[in-house]
């Protein structure tokens, strides 16, 4: 019998609230004035005897190179969800860039999921173009790479299924080789995107998140989401909507930062 997994979002970073909605769509793609922050997800996975780790997030030192809100360290917020990455046997990655790559050093039994495409891309010639190459952190690929040679990286080619009810799917488009998640819960097929889209409007107005390295790609990731989640609106969760945290429950009021996505949303 498939598990009906268990699926938190841990928001731990977030940006000035006051950011402009202009930088969140493609020039000429927004009319409007207004504020439009950016919240940092990463996402936990338990069921079927396992916990899974989504995206690794960043510390400190990156928070205060690019000017971001750090709300908790991401193994601090992983302790207070009842997770101790240091115990943790598989984590995926959605991408290599700073936001999703970072802190891997405190996942010291992890297998670490990645595509084959997004390798490639973080670590050949696109990043001798700056405007590519500026949301990565080097000391992160470097440490990806590392991890390469000691044997601790999984490369998935497309679509892949890593557990009962858990399936990873290549949809690039923000990166080379971006992957979202796919995740059986008792509500339905839950689509963990990621960097598929940002806003849940970037995808529903078809209107891409500026910083993005193919923009067909990220088009047609809006569609392979949606079909992964068998239409639903509901079972679609954003990479850095604020919405999340006004959608979903969380069920500690001590901890208002960890939500249940596989829960039925608020409203």
């Amino acid at each position: 019998m498939m598990p009906n997994y268990e699926v938190l979002a841990l928001r731990y970073a977030t940006t000035d609230p006051l950011r402009p909605r202009s930088e969140n769509f493609l020039p000429g793609m927004d009319l409007h004035d207004g504020p439009m922050p950016l919240d940092y997800y990463i996402w936990v996975i338990r069921g079927g005897g396992r916990t899974f780790v989504v995206d690794t997030g960043f510390g400190a030192d990156a928070a205060k190179e690019r000017g971001r809100n750090l709300l908790h360290e991401p193994a601090a917020i992983l302790a207070d969800a009842g997770v101790d990455p240091a115990t943790v046997a598989d984590v995926i990655l959605t991408h290599l860039h700073y936001d999703h790559a970072g802190s891997l050093d405190a996942f010291p039994a992890a297998t670490f999921h990645l595509q084959d495409d997004e390798m490639r891309y973080a670590t050949g010639r696109h990043m001798c173009h700056g405007c590519l190459s500026a949301p990565f952190n080097v000391r992160d690929v470097m440490e990806a790479v590392g991890l390469v040679h000691a044997g601790r990286v999984r490369f998935h080619d497309g679509t892949s299924e890593l557990a009962p009810g858990i399936t990873l799917h290549r949809v690039g488009g923000h990166s080379g080789g971006l992957q979202v998640v796919r995740v059986a819960t008792e509500r339905g097929p839950l689509v963990l995107a990621s960097d598929a889209f940002h806003f849940t409007e970037n995808r529903k107005r078809r209107a891409p998140f500026p910083l993005v390295f193919h923009v067909g790609e990220m088009m047609e990731g809006f569609l392979r989401c949606e079909a992964l989640a068998d239409g639903r609106e509901d079972l679609l969760i954003p990479g850095h909507d604020p919405e999340v945290r006004q959608r979903w429950p969380a069920p500690d009021p001590a901890h208002p930062d960890i939500l249940r996505l596989d829960l039925a949303p608020l409203s």
